[in-house]
């Protein structure tokens, strides 16, 4: 059995999704960060120290995909160097270990390993993060559960935060959006929305560099172009055989990104994002619109912490905005997972900054 390639917001990507490789030319390097223009320094690198187990530390951040780790990378462990378009799906870092302690001897076969791991230095804090390879999609929701659980009882962090892409749920946010949630809510299909089991508590990203004067500097714009978009029209178009327009997948205009990024941080409230075992999109018919936006593992995560008394919250970016809701079901779940490899390294970046920015406290 394959292991399945990962997108966010899907049980699953088809043979045809995964086949399409969308080229856009706008391609800027994720940029060198001047953290002194928020008063911060950078994180600093920690060695691992000794021993076959993992190291505790006051916060753990994780992230899934491989566009998202190569954000974390650069923004956690690399940020004096710019980092190259091509570097978006590296599936491996230098500096990074494997864990499979404790793993079951009776897996699914072609999962081998918990996740990979390395630990920095955060406005004071230790912070393991930790590139997951445990998925509720793959291999499955006991196995989310247990790592989770592991993670807790290993790093014994008091605040976990995760990290990455998104689907956007709400209507109005444009490619790029970062949303700063702390509750879960776990999708459960047949059951009314209403009656689906959420997981929240107190974690709030007041009081830090997020809400300081300048944190807007560190961002990156994402770099869409109306040509790029229109060439991915064109690409999708004779990969699926289709005939869309631009205005046929994109009604709204929803990935053309915004000047300024947006991070809207509703941290410490009510607000929840939405997590689906199952194929679920926002759509532009206002579809899991009360929802920060739809992803597949944080609620999962939000129910075991919850149960150890750790502190958890969710930076989340839309690297696939809402989706026409005249499209059919197939058709929304390619075009986003199209937008979504074209400009998820992008906006993983701008995730990646404002968990940082989330965990340093504003003086």
């Amino acid at each position: 059995m394959s292991v399945p390639q990962y997108r966010p917001a899907r049980l699953f990507v088809t043979e045809k999704q995964k086949s399409f490789a969308p080229v856009i030319s706008s391609t800027p390097d994720l940029p060198v960060i001047d953290w002194s223009g928020v008063g911060q320094v950078a994180p600093v690198l920690v060695g691992a120290g000794s021993g076959s187990g993992l190291p505790t530390a006051e916060v753990v951040v994780i992230t899934w995909a491989d566009a998202e780790w190569a954000a974390m990378q650069h923004v956690f462990c690399a940020s004096g160097v710019a980092m190259p378009y091509a570097d978006r799906n590296n599936g491996s870092w230098s500096g990074w270990t494997t864990y499979a302690v404790g793993l079951s001897k009776t897996t699914v076969s072609g999962w081998s390993y918990w996740g990979e791991w390395r630990l920095v230095e955060v406005g004071g804090k230790r912070v393991l993060l930790w590139k997951s390879n445990t998925h509720l999609d793959f291999p499955g929701e006991a196995e989310l559960t247990a790592m989770m659980q592991m993670l807790v009882r290993e790093v014994k962090p008091g605040l976990v935060v995760s990290i990455g892409t998104a689907g956007g749920a709400m209507v109005g946010d444009h490619v790029g959006t970062v949303r700063a949630v702390s509750a879960g809510t776990l999708y459960e299909k047949g059951v009314a929305a209403g009656s689906w089991p959420e997981w929240g508590n107190g974690w709030s990203a007041a009081g830090t560099v997020l809400h300081r004067t300048g944190f807007a500097s560190l961002l990156m714009p994402v770099p869409t172009t109306e040509g790029d978009l229109q060439g991915l029209v064109t690409q999708f178009n004779a990969h699926y055989g289709t005939g869309y327009s631009i205005f046929d997948l994109d009604p709204d205009g929803l990935n053309n990104a915004d000047t300024q990024p947006k991070v809207v941080d509703d941290s410490g409230g009510g607000t929840s994002l939405l997590t689906t075992p199952t194929f679920v999109v926002g759509t532009t018919a206002g579809t899991y619109a009360t929802y920060a936006c739809i992803e597949m593992d944080d609620a999962v995560l939000a129910e075991v912490c919850k149960g150890a008394g750790v502190a958890f919250g969710f930076v989340r970016n839309v690297s696939d905005p809402v989706q026409s809701a005249a499209l059919p079901a197939e058709m929304q779940g390619s075009w986003g997972s199209a937008v979504y490899d074209a400009y998820g390294f992008y906006t993983s970046f701008n995730g990646a900054v404002a968990a940082w920015a989330a965990l340093v406290a504003s003086s």
